[in-house]
């Protein structure tokens, strides 16, 4: 099959393929056609794609081919180019375009819509949501900053102490984390709010202060947090308020499929957040999480508030933004190209590819069944009867009286062994046995005392000391006395086994970093 990529116009900055995936497209055993200067935006040149394996061709041929990777919905015009029975791959959002969808089914093209592809685990890798709302995160804090025209981080100085930006961060989904993640690393005192209580972890990991609001939200069974009720909604837009009042910066990312963004911080919470404070809306391009975005603008309130609505933050990064979309895809159609033969098969048994199968065979498929993430909790274990319960004590009763026997006569007979070490060790080299007891007490509160971080080099310690035991060892296995020469060669043989295995280890260690 032939894939066209086409060049979507000034407002769509990025490419459906870079030249690192058309060459696994390729590989797939697809021919790929590139529209000449379709990269251009994300500085990606024409020789790049011919270096790659592409074919150069104009909008018309990248349009007409049997399979189209693009970006954004079609217009009328480039439908037009479509044939009918092709495939074609981009975002549609299709909840909020009934119209589109019409339009393509009349156009007998097979339509599959990125930005649908389910909250599964194995679909993780083909889902462009959360690979642009990455981007988009840490975007939002390079915004904020250029607006913000103050330090993130806090300084002392001889003219005097500087503070930490406040960063408030509101949802801790992909561009959440991401946002949280930049603002932490640049020095800011960062906080974060999300309605699933379940994500209070991630956030302190990437060094947020997590806050927590009394009105928690239930987690859909397609992955998403629901929508809240009147109340739950009245109790977190004045938990929102208030701590945006103490924040410089306010990051907003709720958005609900298909539907407008809710409103997170009204008039009045903007109004009271200080001269010089910055909120970055990453929900403006549906609405907009405050009552005062403009889509697409950079507004300055009457009190002083900068309130930053651009629509596409993923855009302004294309280089990164355009590959990891394009890999995306590959990653999809490695998965509908099973035999690597070029071939596309839209198995509608699969989830995966059900769950973006908007329009086939001029049928609309919208809305898909619904996948179901959450796994079924458990069965309740049944209530055991006085008489389990009473035999369960005994076992365990049991068995501690068994451990503690066995410990006992563990001890014993280290004892006896030690003993009979003395007694056969010449009277001028007894003395030692007391220098052997401290160096294992002090080794072993050393050894257990050191951070995982450093077990690499004491590694290296332990092999250059079981290497000195070795030498040791080596030298003492000619003895004339039998006990010597057999400790001499029980030396030998542990020390060996520590060095090589170390050795071992630490190749697998570095084998971890190597590509490939």
């Amino acid at each position: 099959m032939l894939i066209g990529v086409p060049k979507e116009g000034v407002n769509q900055p990025l490419v459906g393929a870079t030249p690192d995936t058309v060459k696994k497209l390729i590989s797939l055993g697809y021919d790929v056609r590139v529209q000449s200067g379709a990269g251009a935006y994300a500085h990606l040149t024409d020789q790049a794609y011919a270096n790659a394996g592409a074919e150069l061709t104009d909008d018309a041929d990248a349009w007409g081919a049997d399979l189209v990777i693009a970006l954004d919905a079609p217009t009328d015009e480039h439908l037009a180019l479509m044939r009918s029975g092709a495939t074609l791959i981009t975002r549609l959002a299709p909840a909020r375009n009934p119209e589109l969808l019409e339009k393509l089914r009349a156009a007998g093209v097979t339509a599959m819509a990125m930005d649908t592809v389910p909250r599964i685990s194995r679909a993780q890798a083909m889902d462009v949501l959360s690979s642009q709302a990455n981007v988009a995160g840490y975007r939002a804090v390079v915004e904020a900053a250029a607006a913000f025209g103050r330090l993130f981080t806090g300084q002392v100085t001889a003219a005097g102490k500087m503070p930490p930006a406040k960063v408030y961060v509101i949802g801790a989904g992909v561009a959440g984390l991401a946002a949280i993640g930049t603002a932490n690393s640049m020095g800011a005192e960062v906080s974060a709010t999300d309605v699933r209580p379940e994500v209070a972890e991630q956030v302190e990991s990437m060094g947020a202060r997590f806050v927590a609001i009394p009105a928690q939200q239930e987690v859909s069974s397609d992955g998403y947090a629901k929508e809240m009720s009147a109340d739950q909604e009245m109790v977190a837009r004045a938990l929102y308020a208030k701590v945006a009042a103490e924040s410089d910066i306010v990051i907003t990312t709720a958005n609900i499929p298909g539907r407008t963004a809710p409103i997170l911080l009204d008039e009045d919470a903007v109004n009271a957040m200080r001269p010089g404070s910055v909120i970055v809306d990453m929900a403006a391009a549906n609405g907009g999480n405050t009552a005062l975005t403009v889509a697409g603008e950079t507004i300055v309130t009457p009190g002083g508030v900068t309130i930053i609505g651009h629509s596409d933050l993923a855009g302004r990064l294309p280089g990164q933004s355009s590959q990891l979309y394009g890999q995306n895809v590959v990653n999809l159609l490695k998965l509908m190209t099973p035999g690597k033969d070029g071939e596309l098969v839209v198995d509608l048994e699969d989830e995966i590819v059900r769950g973006i199968t908007v329009t086939q065979s001029g049928e609309i498929l919208w809305p898909p069944p619904p996948v179901k993430v959450s796994a079924a909790p458990a069965a309740a274990a049944a209530e055991p009867s006085p008489q389990e319960r009473a035999a369960a004590a005994a076992r365990a009763a049991e068995e501690a009286a068994l451990a503690k026997r066995r410990t006992f006569f563990g001890l014993l007979a280290a004892a006896l062994v030690g003993a009979a070490l003395v007694l056969a060790t010449p009277a001028l080299a007894a003395g030692n046995y007391i220098v052997l007891m401290l160096a294992v007490v002090v080794g072993f509160y050393v050894i257990t005392g050191v951070t995982h971080s450093l077990h690499t080099p004491l590694m290296s310690v332990t092999n250059a000391i079981s290497g000195i035991i070795l030498l040791g060892a080596i030298l003492q296995i000619g003895s004339s006395n039998p006990i010597v020469s057999a400790l001499s060669f029980v030396a030998i043989v542990v020390s060996s086994i520590n060095i090589f295995g170390g050795f071992l280890v630490t190749h697998r260690m570095l084998a971890m970093f190597q590509k490939g």
